[in-house]
């Protein structure tokens, strides 16, 4: 009896917990979306109340913003890139992964420490020679964007389809060889299945990262070009000397997160999954 009244004290104070929690991190998104509905002027007043009366604009900051920016490009470019930078880096970064660690040499192991190396580099310590290299190889367009989110993105999803690759049994792919698969057969027909918990965390994490980043396609592509990813296109919205159209702002805020959240929702099982496969098997 005394246990489980302990019990139900633990599950309280956990669940008042993580109600505060989540009211913390949901907080700024209803903020957003409820400012959306504003005027611009009464948000600055009033940044804290339901928009009512006179102080509701409908859907009138949508069609502003979306005729300021140009969103919906922005939209397909952000799509475009996202899909196949995330496609680039599961392929490339999972073989590079593969051959790691079935391949023990001094050369492998050299490669395995630079790309774990590599996740603890501050990206302002290389964007300018980032950017300088851009423009030189003529990066500075879509697949560019992509070659360039693969070399940023490999450090970490290296580091975690290697941990899971460890714990895979050679003797699978001893007996398929056996049985007359060549090494790329091998490892499309055997070993790709397998990473499949790994490879959905590894493109979930880095569609998020890829979607929401602004820094990189600033740099690279510009706000001068037809290009712009929507980060790029929603601070436009802010002017010179501070200026902004803050009912606008929200409004594409609203538009921009919501393919994300809807995407995260989705696969949020396939993180976890993927990450506890990676622990215990690891």
């Amino acid at each position: 009896m005394i246990q489980n009244k302990k019990t139900r004290t633990t599950n309280s104070i956990l669940f008042v917990i993580l109600f505060v929690v989540a009211v913390v991190v949901l907080y700024p998104l209803f903020f957003i979306l409820n400012n959306s509905f504003k005027g611009k002027f009464f948000i600055s007043k009033d940044p804290f109340s339901l928009p009512t009366g006179e102080t509701f604009s409908g859907l009138s900051n949508y069609v502003n913003g979306l005729v300021k920016t140009g969103l919906l490009s922005a939209i397909g470019w952000s799509f475009f890139i996202t899909i196949v930078s995330v496609l680039l880096i599961i392929l490339f970064t999972s073989m590079t992964a593969y051959y790691i660690t079935r391949v023990k040499t001094k050369v492998t192991q050299a490669l395995y420490y630079m790309f774990v190396f590599s996740m603890i580099v501050p990206f302002q310590m290389v964007m300018f020679t980032m950017s300088s290299l851009a423009d030189t190889f003529h990066l500075k367009n879509p697949i560019g964007m992509c070659v360039l989110y693969l070399g940023f993105g490999a450090g970490l999803s290296v580091f975690m389809f290697a941990g899971f690759i460890k714990s895979v049994p050679i003797d699978i792919e001893e007996a398929s060889m056996i049985d007359g698969c060549t090494p790329l057969q091998n490892y499309f027909k055997v070993v790709f299945p397998i990473l499949k918990p790994t490879a959905i965390t590894v493109a979930i994490l880095n569609a998020m990262w890829i979607w929401n980043d602004f820094l990189l396609p600033y740099l690279v592509i510009g706000i001068s070009t037809k290009y712009k990813t929507i980060p790029v296109v929603v601070q436009m919205l802010v002017g010179s000397n501070g200026n902004k159209d803050m009912g606008a702002l929200m409004a594409m805020l609203v538009l921009s997160i919501i393919p994300i959240i809807i995407f995260y929702l989705t696969c949020q099982k396939y993180i976890i999954e993927g990450v506890v496969a990676g622990a215990v098997k690891g």
